[in-house]
């Protein structure tokens, strides 16, 4: 039998199956790209969901720790208030004691500067006191011999009476030796006071007789006294006498003695005296005065 030969459409048909084959494998492999694109897309939305989810939750995580943060840093800042008040109240406590202090302070200020004061002026009575005190230890005393009782001279004599020179020659001499030693002092003055009596006797020969006695040529009982002054001047004489004749015996070295009156002037204060004619035997007294012997200044 011979062999049936193909018809032109059978031979067409035989020859589209290889496109076929080729397009379904063409489409295979599309199709598994796609596959293989939405595998690597789902893989790829995984990951990203992951990494998502973790940074979410790390997100989660940094704001529940930024809340607790800010939830302590609500509770430090509550307690700073807290503490800022009670601050304020402790400055205002403390600046009511600053002012109460201050006040206190002032008043105390006050009271320092009135005490320094008065500490001032009873600093400068102190050294007024103190210049006094050291005055009066620079100033020699007066010797005061009252004419009274055993050292009363007799009404208008200028002899000594015998205890009063008793005392010239054992006391008086002591007190003024001591009182020159302490100081530098040469002359000693004799200064005859009497009182405002009237004196009746005759009239003055001193102007005759005085420098005689003053030599000691002359006893002072040959004067005669016409005034009060004449009769302190020949006592003070008298007392300058009887220390000179000490002064020969060696004491009272280097001194120099003189004689003055003062009359009736003078009490025994210092005080000019009134006029009175009266006896008074307070005003009758010999005084002995001390002195540095000064360089004498003429006035011409």
């Amino acid at each position: 039998m011979g062999k049936r030969s193909l018809s032109k459409y059978e031979s067409e048909d035989f020859n589209v199956w290889p496109s076929f084959t080729d397009l379904m494998s063409n489409a295979f492999m599309i199709i598994s790209l796609f596959l293989l694109l939405a595998l690597f897309k789902s893989l790829f939305l995984k990951y990203t969901a992951d990494a998502t989810e973790l940074n979410l939750n790390q997100a989660q995580s940094l704001v529940q720790r930024l809340r607790q943060e800010i939830a302590d840093m609500q509770t430090q800042i509550g307690q700073k208030t807290n503490q800022v008040r009670e601050l304020k109240g402790e400055n205002a406590a403390v600046q009511g004691e600053f002012d109460s202090l201050q006040e206190k302070y002032a008043l105390s200020q006050s009271e320092f500067n009135n005490l320094q004061n008065e500490f001032e002026q009873r600093d400068n009575q102190v050294s007024e006191l103190e210049a006094e005190v050291q005055r009066l230890k620079l100033a020699p005393p007066v010797v005061v011999i009252q004419d009274s009782g055993e050292y009363k001279f007799a009404s208008g004599s200028a002899k000594l009476p015998k205890a009063l020179r008793e005392y010239i020659e054992t006391k008086l001499v002591d007190k003024i030796e001591k009182i020159t030693s302490e100081r530098d002092i040469y002359v000693v003055e004799i200064i005859g006071h009497t009182d405002g009596q009237v004196n009746v006797t005759k009239a003055s020969n001193l102007d005759r007789k005085l420098e005689a006695v003053a030599n000691g040529n002359e006893p002072v009982s040959i004067l005669t006294p016409g005034s009060n002054a004449d009769l302190g001047l020949m006592r003070a004489l008298e007392v300058v006498k009887e220390l000179k004749k000490i002064q020969k015996t060696g004491r009272l070295n280097g001194l120099e003695f003189r004689a003055y009156s003062a009359a009736q002037l003078f009490l025994p204060s210092g005080e000019l005296a009134s006029i009175s004619r009266n006896p008074n035997a307070s005003r009758r007294r010999i005084e002995i005065r001390f002195s540095p012997l000064g360089k004498a200044e003429t006035i011409r």
